[in-house]
């Protein structure tokens, strides 16, 4: 039986991951004349960008300046998301998990302040019983800690939990954790292969909440 929901942030409540993508490509075509593929992008989606940062620097002709590069990039996408608002369904489901008695977290590989931030920004931060970011674990997606340390918080079992996810690395990291998954892909993750999800929806207007766990519990 379904006690709690769990979200991501990133790319599932509001796509960060479009506009990181949009960002990232426009400042290397600006600044080396590159274009970065989608294929590469999309492989640190729901984890950390060390290993995107190292590719680029071996791709890329001349000097590249990680921190200058960061520094840039996190202005033009502040730029991006300040008219943003959260994914299409995304305050639907949060009323109806809140109304059913659903306990509700998030848990995010970003920090607490970037989630915290954005969720009061967009009037969604009171859905929310807790938060479990990259602040309160050792290591991020596609490690299980985030969703360990939240169904610890929430104080359920894992089969008394579902999880929605829009990225690769957060399936894996709740396939490790042993909680089923939705995933609701955003248009940078559209395209990766998920497999071994409980279900994969285009949007959370396609299903009501009620449909989904009952899905869930049905097929315990």
């Amino acid at each position: 039986m379904i006690k709690a929901v769990i979200f991501d942030f990133d790319g599932l409540i509001l796509d960060t991951e479009t506009a990181w993508y949009d960002t990232y490509k426009q400042i290397l075509k600006e600044t080396h004349d590159y274009d970065l593929p989608l294929s590469e992008f999309v492989k640190g989606v729901g984890g950390g960008d060390d290993a995107l940062l190292e590719y680029i620097e071996k791709e890329v002709e001349g000097t590249f300046q990680p921190d200058v590069f960061q520094e840039k990039v996190s202005v033009m996408h502040a730029e991006r998301l300040k008219e943003a608002e959260s994914r299409e369904g995304v305050e639907d489901y949060l009323k109806e998990a809140s109304d059913a008695g659903y306990q509700i977290a998030i848990a995010s590989s970003s920090d607490r302040k970037w989630v915290t931030t954005h969720l009061t920004n967009l009037g969604l931060i009171d859905y929310f019983d807790h938060f479990v970011t990259s602040d309160d674990v050792e290591k991020i997606k596609p490690a299980p800690d985030l969703f360990l340390k939240a169904i610890e918080v929430l104080d359920v079992q894992p089969e008394e939990a579902i999880i929605f996810e829009d990225s690769l690395n957060g399936l894996v990291a709740a396939r490790k954790a042993n909680i089923k998954t939705i995933i609701v892909p955003n248009p940078v993750t559209e395209s990766l292969p998920f497999e071994d999800h409980h279900l994969k929806i285009g949007s959370m207007k396609e299903m009501r909440l009620a449909e989904i766990i009952k899905s869930v519990d049905n097929a315990e």
